[in-house]
């Protein structure tokens, strides 16, 4: 089996869904797993995929256009699409015309990395034409299908799991120091006043509570890049303020920083998802607002929704066991379905056995976008995947292909140069042109 990511939060989610849905070996073990990396703004780093914890056999950095020529050489039972919706469109058009000939294509595989609370007709008609759609749960799958049916596409690919990265030991009772960690997220929120304000607030619950021990969880380290855009890092926030004893900045594995966490706190991560799974105290603050801009109104209804304010003053939200089984958390043993978590991805297994039995091999791949459907729309997508109307590779080397030149080089290295010192309104903008 194989898996092709463009970042780091999407290689977890792809890996460890591939390892939840293949089945096992001729004798038992588990399949071979190659992983391939898309070249681009945030293709992971060493340490990044050494975070996951997933062992791949083989890993590749790839432009679309080696992906494509690596997929019509390699065979695979089973394909982990784990991209945005625009690569997801752009690999399932390149690989109709790469398998057109060829019936023992492999089973593609699809879906969210975590909670969707945007875009949801936009990024799910781009993923449209996967043999699995993947939905974490019972509340996706329904909104899944609606969407589908609702434009007259096929909704038989929605198929419901669960989270793949959910586990860990539940919760069970304080620990020595009781420990705080903020879950903070690259690009939520984006306003150096708001994140400085979140900060601030965490630094003051450190020195309110010297007994406790209170963390700031970061996605990267200076340098790296994730799923999304940071512009600006909570690490150079925190330069400029003294840090009381109690307060530290880590890194690491999130389930590893749960397993010391005695309460949860973020604007809206899905780390707050793993915390529940696990019974850990959670907290969604409302302290900018209940908004879709930052994606907390996900959880109404949830009960985890509280403000630093209340607690600062003792209290602990008790989430609302009805909203937490619709989100397929396997909080207190039971899964969206009803069932336990082991086996919230057998429906997806079945189905892939299905599908690889199926006389004949597989029907080619269907995108609900064709030229015909959306020629306002789709060639641009192809388009930056260097990918033609029907599929096909468009001649010369995409930009990705090709060393930087001498002006772009420059660009860069003055990106990197100013957003080290701080300069984040031209950073942004030179970074742009240095990725053109």
């Amino acid at each position: 089996m194989a898996v092709l990511a463009d970042s780091d939060t999407r290689w977890k989610w792809g890996a460890l869904t591939a390892n939840r849905i293949a089945p096992a070996g001729p004798d038992g073990s588990d399949l071979r797993l190659d992983g391939y990396l898309l070249r681009g703004r945030a293709t992971p780093t060493a340490r990044q995929l050494r975070e996951v914890g997933v062992r791949a056999d083989a890993l590749h950095e790839v432009t679309a256009v080696e992906f494509l020529r690596a997929m019509a050489e390699e065979s695979y039972d089973i394909l982990v699409l784990a991209l945005v919706g625009g690569g997801v469109q752009a690999m399932l058009h390149g690989l109709k015309r790469v398998w057109e000939d060829r019936a023992d294509r492999p089973v593609v595989v699809t879906g969210y990395v975590g909670v969707v609370y945007e875009k949801l007709a936009d990024g799910l008609l781009l993923r449209h034409g996967a043999d699995l759609v993947l939905a974490n749960s019972r509340q996706d799958a329904e909104r899944f299908r609606a969407v589908y049916e609702g434009v007259g596409a096929d909704a038989s690919s929605v198929t419901e799991v669960a989270l793949p990265f959910l586990g860990g030991e539940p919760y069970t009772g304080e620990h020595d120091p009781y420990t705080v960690v903020f879950a903070a997220q690259p690009s939520v929120p984006e306003s150096r006043k708001d994140r400085t304000y979140l900060l601030n607030r965490l630094i003051r619950h450190a020195r309110a509570h010297p007994e406790r021990e209170v963390l700031l969880k970061l996605r990267s380290k200076p340098g790296e890049h994730t799923t999304h855009i940071e512009e600006l890092p909570y690490q150079k926030l925190a330069q400029k303020t003294d840090l009381p004893p109690n307060f530290r900045l880590v890194y690491g594995h999130m389930g590893e920083v749960l397993d010391r966490t005695d309460l949860l706190v973020t604007v809206s991560s899905t780390a707050a998802l793993e915390s529940l799974h696990r019974r850990i105290p959670t907290v969604v603050l409302t302290d900018l607002g209940v908004r879709e801009a930052l994606g907390n109104h996900h959880f109404v209804g949830s009960g985890c929704l509280a403000s630093w304010d209340q607690l600062d003053a003792g209290h602990r939200p008790v989430p609302d066991e009805e909203w937490v089984a619709r989100q397929g958390v396997a909080a207190g043993g039971s899964s969206s379905g009803g069932g336990s978590y082991a086996t919230a991805f057998d429906a997806a297994r079945e189905r892939i056995a299905e599908l690889l039995a199926q006389p004949g091999g597989l029907p080619p791949l269907t995108p609900y976008y064709t030229p015909a459907t959306a020629p306002g729309y789709l060639p641009g997508i192809l388009a930056r995947h260097h990918l033609g109307p029907d599929g096909t590779p468009l001649p010369g080397a995409p930009a990705a292909d090709r060393e930087p030149g001498p002006v772009r080089q420059i660009v860069r290295r003055a990106a990197r140069g100013a957003y080290r010192h701080g300069v984040q309104r031209v950073a942004p903008v030179i970074r742009r042109m240095g990725e053109l």
